[in-house]
């Protein structure tokens, strides 16, 4: 803050803007060159092989010719799209866990769509120059919001099936079923997204899969706790026996009797919920309604020194206030 007192000129709204749209490009293209440079050696030996400066690895390889590299180079934004995927695996996985069809290439591009349509409502209510940036970001961020939102909303909508699916798969053993059989059952009588995945574990132990690992897949796809104890029951039967209808009972019974606790929980935890949803959201409010009476004395906060101290402030004090009151009613069980 010193050094920036001390220079001869002064920072306007306009400069911190571009300054700021500056950084950001500066970030994605970093990234892109980092991706770049990771394959350029792959790159250059494929153009030796071509040239016919070097030889091909082996005889099994595939033949680099001008028609494959016009056919990769126009891949785009999907061969593109398809090197980030590969490098954040756990982001191509999301995908999967939210059960979307949705292509990568499609959803970054959407993404994109997302923030310029920001910036552009910025731009027509006349908003403050920073915010432009700030406007692109949150904007080009509600996609993977949304993402995110449905992952989680299938996670719960599976975790709730669980207890029934556990009584059906006990049930279906007492009565003569396999296992195999059992998880059958369960995709004929429930929905989804757990009829979906035990499909899936179906399918795949029809194709000569072990059980085990046809269903420790399915936790990969779903990372639920309690379904993580059927897994570890089965694989445990499997190896030394025992009454497996049983121990699925017990499982359904103590998921159950979770979901009731963390029912009660929640009815104690509501007032600390919302006290943290009025106090974020109250700063936000106000600084909007002022801005709309009087956006002179708002924008001190940004032209001013000591104004963008009391930002920076407000804005940890926010962050702190957010974690600590998530502690606070978060109880896990």
């Amino acid at each position: 803050m010193y050094l920036l007192a001390a220079l001869p000129f002064t920072i306007t709204p306009m400069m911190a803007s571009i300054v700021a749209f500056i950084g950001v490009f500066g970030v994605i293209a970093s990234v892109i060159f980092i991706l770049q440079d990771a394959s350029g050696k792959d790159i250059e030996d494929r153009l030796d092989v071509l040239a016919g400066k070097k030889k091909a690895a082996s005889s099994n390889a595939p033949q680099v010719t001008r028609e494959v590299l016009v056919k990769e180079g126009m891949k785009g934004l999907a061969g593109f799209s398809d090197r980030i995927m590969d490098r954040f695996t756990s982001i191509k996985l999301l995908f999967v866990q939210a059960d979307t069809n949705m292509k990568p290439e499609v959803f970054l591009m959407i993404m994109v769509v997302c923030g310029v349509l920001g910036t552009s409502a910025t731009v027509f209510l006349r908003a403050p120059l920073p915010f432009y940036p700030l406007a692109f970001v949150v904007s080009a961020i509600l996609p993977f919001g949304w993402l995110m939102f449905k992952r989680s909303r299938r996670f719960k909508k599976f975790g709730k099936q669980l207890p029934d699916a556990m009584e059906l798969v006990a049930r279906a053993l007492r009565s003569g079923h396999s296992l195999n059989s059992a998880l059958k059952v369960v995709v004929d009588e429930l929905s989804d997204p757990i009829a979906k995945e035990f499909n899936i574990a179906f399918e795949e132990q029809n194709l000569g899969i072990p059980i085990e690992d046809a269903l420790k897949h399915v936790y990969l796809r779903v990372p639920n706790m309690d379904y993580k104890f059927f897994v570890m029951a089965v694989a445990i039967q499997r190896q030394s026996g025992g009454d497996l209808s049983e121990i699925l009972d017990k499982i359904g019974k103590i998921i159950r009797d979770r979901f009731r606790i963390m029912g009660q929980i929640q009815a104690l935890t509501g007032e600390g919920r919302i006290s943290g949803i009025v106090l974020m959201a109250l700063p936000l409010a106000l600084f909007v309604a002022v801005w709309k009476l009087n956006p002179t004395y708002v924008m001190l906060l940004f032209t001013d020194e000591l104004g963008r101290k009391m930002v920076a402030v407000a804005i940890v004090l926010q962050i702190l206030g957010a974690i600590c009151i998530k502690k606070i009613i978060a109880i896990k069980v």
